[in-house]
């Protein structure tokens, strides 16, 4: 498995975090490495990520795992598990009134030792979205 991933404390409610989190149209607003996310951020649905990183490429991917508030997991791969890659959101409370998101990116299955030389490092990438999802959510009045 190759991973990457980025964690952040956030002065803010989860209510607000997953507001931020799950509004698709707003994503470039706050998320530096997005140019547009095209689609319905819910349960079962399929949205198309549009990044900076890759700008000639669209990565789709199906909101496998939706727990409000908790978790958020965006799939996508090969048939026959040959490739995967999983972005995984996770928010814990904490007793402070503060909020820990962790933002994973999973990369698995038997292609990856192929395609795994291609994925860049990204963990600035990560560390921007966590910059981003803070700063936004802490603005929130």
């Amino acid at each position: 498995m190759k991973s990457f991933g980025a964690t952040t404390t956030i002065a803010a409610s989860t209510e607000t975090i997953w507001k931020i989190l799950t509004d698709a149209p707003n994503f470039p607003r706050w998320e530096p490495n997005v140019v547009r996310v095209e689609g319905k951020i819910a349960s079962g649905e399929k949205i198309t990520v549009h990044t900076k990183l890759s700008p000639n490429r669209a990565f789709p991917v199906t909101v496998t795992e939706f727990a409000p508030g908790k978790r958020m997991v965006w799939s996508s791969g090969m048939p026959l598990g040959l490739f995967k890659g999983e972005r995984i959101f996770t928010l814990t409370p904490k007793s402070n009134g503060t909020v820990e998101v962790t933002t994973r990116e999973e990369f698995s299955g038997l292609l990856l030792p192929l395609i795994g030389r291609t994925i860049p490092d990204l963990s600035e990438t990560f560390q921007n979205f966590a910059a981003g999802l803070k700063k936004a959510a802490e603005a929130v009045k």
